[in-house]
């Protein structure tokens, strides 16, 4: 069961999160009751289980890629532990459970929404064409990962009936190209990386360097337009968004550090991915709470007792 678990790659579930994003421009997703401010349970409970969905598809889609991937993961210092790989869990059943889980997670979607049902298929889709041919087409196989972020922002949006802006969408696909970029950078400098990955050998350190320099800027520059914008000024009805931009330039030439940074003794690092690194390095996750707390007491203008 162990390994089970572990081929779905739960840690990566976390990429997920970007579903609830909508539900926080919900006009009513706080609600003023006697008992002081609360949730609204109703929105709260349909954005959660959009994310749920969309957990369970990533599950199965973690386990479709390595079934593709089997053969280049046994080469890979590190990917040939995973559980598919090295025979912990054997094919057959690593098919079945992906099976299940599809048709787990489409159903549930039906029954949110036919929005949520379209965001969810589409997500799949992409996924398929991905794992069996345009995961080997460099700088295409990047966008189809940026894809899925934007998809799963719209499912969001679908499950809540918020309407996702353009900013939004904006942020959201520069993001998950500025990530998607670094992993591949990442990649790149490990032993073996072409038969980790086909299209590894297409890409090139400089160019990789060039695609993070300039995703990296247009993310930082489109919040900050975002922050700012005259509409999101007035929906939040605060003028003070743009104090939050600094933590989203800290976090973005952090993760560039991460990426490629030298573990000790001067090797470079070979975590299966950036993302690991993330929510394992202390100064990313302590700015990214910063963050948090900044926007929500921007947003219901918390100010400390005195």
């Amino acid at each position: 069961m162990k390994e089970l678990v572990r081929m779905l790659r739960p840690h990566q579930w976390v990429k997920n999160l970007f579903v609830l994003a909508p539900m926080f421009f919900h006009r009513d997703v706080v609600l003023a009751t006697s008992a002081g401010p609360a949730l609204n349970l109703a929105v709260t409970g349909r954005a959660l289980a959009a994310t749920f969905v969309f957990c369970l598809l990533a599950g199965a889609v973690y386990t479709m890629n390595d079934l593709v991937d089997v053969d280049a993961d046994r080469v890979h210092p590190v990917k040939r532990n995973r559980p598919i790989a090295s025979g912990a869990v054997p094919e057959s059943m690593a098919k079945l459970v992906a099976a299940v889980l599809v048709v787990v997670a489409l159903s549930g979607a039906a029954l949110l929404s036919t929005g949520v049902a379209l965001a969810a298929s589409l997500y799949f889709a992409q996924n398929l064409a991905y794992s069996f041919k345009l995961k080997h087409v460099p700088f295409v196989d990047v966008s189809l990962i940026s894809l899925g972020f934007v998809l799963r922002v719209l499912a969001g949006g679908y499950a809540t009936e918020v309407h996702v802006s353009v900013y939004m969408i904006a942020c959201t696909g520069l993001l998950a190209l500025f990530l998607g970029f670094g992993k591949r950078r990442h990649e790149i400098s490990t032993a073996n990386a072409a038969k980790q990955r086909a299209a590894l050998e297409r890409y090139s350190p400089k160019a990789l360097d060039a695609a993070l320099a300039v995703t990296g800027l247009a993310t930082a520059a489109c919040y900050v337009a975002y922050t700012m914008d005259a509409a999101t000024r007035a929906f939040f009805q605060s003028d003070s968004l743009w104090l939050t931009a600094p933590f989203v330039l800290f976090g973005i030439f952090r993760f560039l550090h991460l990426v490629g940074g030298e573990s000790e003794g001067g090797e470079q690092k070979r975590a299966d991915s950036p993302t690991e690194e993330m929510l394992k390095d202390v100064p990313f996750v302590l700015n990214l709470v910063l963050w948090v707390v900044a926007v929500v007491a921007i947003v219901y203008r918390l100010r400390p007792s005195v």
